[in-house]
């Protein structure tokens, strides 16, 4: 049969039959799906209607995410998918899509937040152990505790998930159309209601 994504072959509003009136066409014609695993990266080309391309990502183990709030992008390890909006066997089977929320490794974001602000973030248990002083100028030291001052605070959610190691995003990219897996961090009311969401 192969997957169409005509609607010719459903009834109409009033539950009547259509009429068969012309065969299935190529432009009606749906593909299967990608399923994108996490792993490393293979990327498949698919030609399609008028001679463009998709990039069929069938792994990939990285992504372009974005912390709004900083307004900043890092790329990030994608370490598992915890939760999805339609289907829970998407995340039994680890499958990356559109609006999955996932769970990424936050190294990046760290060390830019850490070089911007001249602050630590995220490291109250490895304190005690580690107390490396990085020689700095009197005048970044001061350019940098006005920016802490002026927009540094981190809230307290996003805090603890930066000391656990790991933090919650959204893919907003569609990996199995274009071949990325791009996000945002989850911040705020968004960040609350998935994880809520996750415990239930």
């Amino acid at each position: 049969m192969g997957i169409s994504r005509d609607s010719r072959h459903k009834r109409s509003a009033t539950g009547a039959k259509r009429a068969t009136y012309r065969k299935k066409r190529a432009f009606e014609k749906g593909r299967q799906p990608a399923n994108t695993r996490i792993g490393n990266k293979r990327i498949h080309l698919v030609r399609t209607r008028g001679g463009n391309t998709k990039y069929r990502a069938l792994r990939l183990e990285s992504g372009n995410f974005s912390w709004a709030s900083e307004g900043i992008s890092r790329k990030v390890r994608v370490v598992r998918v915890v939760f999805h909006p339609s289907n829970n066997e998407l995340v039994r089977t680890n499958t990356l899509t559109k609006a999955a929320v996932v769970e990424i490794d936050p190294a990046p974001f760290r060390q830019w937040y850490e070089a911007h602000y001249g602050q630590t973030l995220g490291r109250r248990r490895q304190q005690k152990t580690e107390t490396e002083e990085v020689k700095k100028s009197k005048s970044v030291e001061k350019k940098q505790a006005a920016r802490f001052a002026a927009s540094g605070k981190v809230d307290s959610a996003l805090e603890r998930q930066f000391e656990a190691g790991r933090m919650y995003a959204v893919v907003s990219s569609r990996p199995g159309q274009s071949g990325r897996l791009d996000g945002y961090l989850l911040e705020g009311d968004e960040l609350a209601f998935y994880q809520r969401a996750i415990r239930k």
